[in-house]
């Protein structure tokens, strides 16, 4: 069995540049996923249910289309990409940061549903309390809210890090299958498919996602527990 951990070069790039796409994504995705949870959660506006199906669309959407639909933005003759380029230096087309884009778009739909329902859920009189003894919004957010929706949030979380360590379509289809580049780990294991002999590496790093994308959610369903007994015993 030392075959499973014999890994070529190749193939551990492609375990490192998988955990680091995937992690770029969960921490870039988490602003933006708290906001827009919170104003789902809370806000009352025209187009509410709109926004809502915008947010949720990857999931629905072919994983191929999505990964189209960042080409023609973000690719460098799209307008948000050739923006990018000209005036800040980033580029995402071909690149890993494009990888790390196309892994958060597919994964914020699930940390937005998680955070929003930790925000549902808490008891609006608390903050209420809070509001009437002076603390401005910002401040009961900080203190009182956000402590309380956290194993919502490390929830949402994890599961858009293991859904960004299991993305194919719109990675392959926005940044290509460069090695050492944009070659993550499903991309790798369907290189391997597709050589004489390839089985073996295919199998490798398949055990490899299994492991990592197992052990993302039993830290997820670890902490969000630890961090609810903390809060039962405050």
């Amino acid at each position: 069995m030392t075959w499973l951990l014999d890994l070529t070069p190749d193939e551990w790039n492609a375990v490192r540049l998988s955990i680091k796409v995937a992690t770029v994504a969960m921490l870039a995705s988490l602003p933006p996923g708290i906001a827009i949870a919170l104003l789902l959660a809370r806000g009352k506006f025209w187009g509410k249910t709109l926004l809502n199906g915008v947010v949720h669309l990857p999931l629905v959407l072919p994983p191929v289309v999505t990964g189209y639909l960042l080409l023609l933005t973000f690719g460098k003759r799209g307008p948000a990409g050739a923006f990018l380029a000209e005036h800040f230096g980033i580029v995402f087309s071909f690149r890993w940061t494009g990888a790390a884009l196309a892994c958060g778009v597919m994964g914020f739909p699930l940390m937005v549903r998680a955070i929003r329902l930790s925000i549902e859920a808490v008891d609006r009189k608390m903050e209420a309390a809070a509001g009437t003894l002076g603390a401005n919004p910002l401040w009961v957010f900080g203190t009182i809210t956000l402590p309380l929706i956290l194993p919502g949030l490390i929830a949402g979380a994890i599961l858009s890090f293991a859904k960004a360590m299991g993305e194919f379509g719109a990675t392959i289809t926005f940044v290509s299958n460069i090695p050492n580049e944009t070659q993550t780990l499903p991309s790798a294991i369907y290189t391997f498919t597709q050589v004489p002999g390839g089985d073996e590496g295919a199998l490798r790093l398949t055990l490899i996602s299994i492991v990592i994308s197992m052990a993302a959610l039993v830290a997820s369903e670890v902490l969000a527990r630890r961090v609810g007994r903390r809060m039962d015993i405050e």
